[in-house]
């Protein structure tokens, strides 16, 4: 069976752009706004999974309760870590780490941040998540609430992009893609 699967990115946090990776920040009120503004005449859900930071998680409680849809947080739907680098723009890490920098925008999964956590395991941690969420709801359709990262990754898996692509997989701010599971982890965009 199939689990529809529609992942709706947070939007603007308080503390802005960068790399936020694992940091908790809250979202501004535009952020509140894209994202209530994306699910308006959407779904029906059936349930609606987050990942537990604040800018993901206060608005799936917020729309669960809305909707009166189960809400269920899912560590393993973070953020990727991004290590040394949490909190800084791409500008700061061009003073501080170009070096590092071009090498993980050039393929991610060949370059960790310094103290990160590394794409391949992030990977690994967010596929595991989807195969759970399709073993425990195909036949339903679910909202997830999450981050750039995830979705990017998603995204790519289902549009068969190669491994160094990763990063170019637009995604922004209150975004709404849908996907369809099937097998686990076989991943197909839905239009």
């Amino acid at each position: 069976m199939t689990l529809r699967l529609d992942l709706l990115r947070h939007g603007e946090t308080e503390l802005g752009g960068g790399l936020r990776g694992s940091l908790d920040d809250a979202l501004t009120d535009k952020g509140w706004a894209q994202m209530r503004a994306a699910v308006v005449e959407q779904g029906p859900w059936d349930r609606l999974i987050s990942s537990p930071l604040q800018r993901c998680a206060r608005f799936a409680h917020e729309l669960g309760a809305q909707l009166e849809l189960p809400v269920h947080l899912d560590k393993d739907l973070q953020e990727l870590h991004f290590g040394a680098w949490e909190g800084q723009s791409a500008a700061a890490l061009m003073e501080t780490d170009a070096e590092g920098l071009g090498l993980f925008w050039a393929d991610p999964y060949a370059f960790t941040p310094p103290e990160g956590e590394p794409v391949e395991d992030f990977s690994t941690r967010v596929l595991a998540a989807v195969a759970r969420l399709h073993a425990a709801y195909a036949g339903e359709r679910i909202l997830l609430i999450s981050h750039g990262g995830v979705m990017r990754l998603l995204l790519a898996q289902a549009r068969g992009l190669p491994r160094e692509q990763l990063l170019n997989v637009e995604v922004g701010h209150g975004s709404l893609f849908s996907l369809s599971v099937e097998s686990g982890v076989l991943l197909k965009e839905a239009i």
